[in-house]
């Protein structure tokens, strides 16, 4: 039997965008809990922020939860929302 490999497929996939160097800044009045945990919110551009993450954090990270927008079909205030799902995949 052949070993079957699945992947995700999309337009636009094999479009890199080009990203500028970008760095994490803390708000300490937004902070909130444990200090000495390693446990981060960030509220932000998904791909920013994971770039921003990136080299300090290289095969550390157990778990990244990413919440991206819906279609809705209500407007957002940072993104247009009812965009193709293809798009989605790539922007994020």
């Amino acid at each position: 039997m052949a070993n079957t490999k699945l992947e995700l497929t999309w337009i636009g996939k094999d479009k890199q965008p080009k990203l500028e160097p970008r760095i994490l800044i803390e708000y300490p009045d937004k902070s909130y809990g444990d200090r000495n945990t390693e446990n981060m919110l960030i509220f932000g551009d998904n791909l920013l922020a994971l770039k921003a993450l990136e080299q300090e954090f290289t095969g550390r990270i157990k778990c990244i939860c990413i919440d991206p927008p819906y279609n809705t079909g209500s407007a957002f205030e940072h993104y247009d929302d009812g965009v193709e799902h293809s798009l989605w995949l790539s922007l994020i």
